[in-house]
């Protein structure tokens, strides 16, 4: 072979070595931050109005309640036996918490995210369509009346925005339609240990622990994560005179 044409083939070679290296890197970054650091899921649903739209990419912290078959990515921990449920590095949810868990009771089962509103030994009920953790229920401050246009029925909706104060002075804002919605009246029913009870901050357009069929009471060994941020967006509204349209959700908090 010509010297110069071998001089070439070497260098070709030694370039197609140095990308598969950095390509085999990046893929090892990635696979160990989704594993063990942050995962973004979608949000499908309104269940979680106003604080997540449809839409939304929300950044899911990993690590901040330990790490199981469910923090493996492409579903690798879903080929585990169905019997092995061990966690590492274990801490259980707060009130208040955003958390996507794995709910197994549907079929197949599927990533749902809610709010955490009782943690083991909680007494919830909800009366009225008020919300009572441990007999009291928490103070809630109206903020205004909104329409918005539902998806993807693009019906006008009317609700309530109040913000919840809930145990531990932890705030975060719901939407209610009225107090005659099917799951107005719920329990008492006392959390398990080993459980959260959780809901939707869309009250009345959540199928959360309240409904049947729906999630119960989340075992916590089905807990995927804490829902940190929104990190982006495909959200998308008209703006129309006299209806919300949200705007301005990147990084917003939870």
């Amino acid at each position: 072979m010509n010297p110069l044409l071998k001089r070439l083939a070497g260098r070709a070679a030694d370039e197609i070595v140095e990308t598969a290296r950095f390509l085999v890197g990046v893929a090892a970054v990635w696979l160990g931050l989704v594993t063990f650091g942050f995962a973004a899921f979608h949000i499908p649903s309104e269940s979680m109005q106003p604080s997540l739209e449809v839409g939304d990419r929300v950044l899911v912290s990993k690590w901040a309640y330990g790490y199981s078959r469910h923090s493996l990515p492409l579903g690798i921990g879903y080929m585990l036996p169905d019997n092995w449920n061990a966690r590492l590095a274990w801490s259980e949810p707060h009130r208040g918490d955003v958390i996507v868990f794995r709910d197994e009771r549907q079929s197949p089962p599927r990533n749902l995210i809610k709010r955490v509103i009782g943690v083991a030994g909680d007494v919830i009920e909800v009366r009225g369509g008020r919300l009572y953790i441990n007999g009291e229920a928490p103070p809630r401050e109206l903020e205004d009346i909104r329409n918005y246009r539902e998806h993807p029925s693009q019906r006008v909706q009317t609700v309530t925005h109040y913000t919840e104060i809930l145990p531990g002075d932890r705030e975060h804002p719901i939407y209610e339609r009225d107090d005659n919605h099917e799951l107005d009246t719920y329990g008492p029913v006392t959390v398990l240990p080993g459980t959260v009870f959780v809901m939707g901050d869309n009250r009345d357009a959540s199928r959360d622990s309240r409904a049947t069929p729906g999630p119960g009471l989340v075992p916590l060994e089905n807990v995927v994560g804490r829902a940190e941020t929104v990190l982006f967006t495909f959200a998308r509204c008209r703006r129309e005179e006299g209806l919300y349209c949200p705007s301005g959700r990147v990084w917003q908090g939870l």
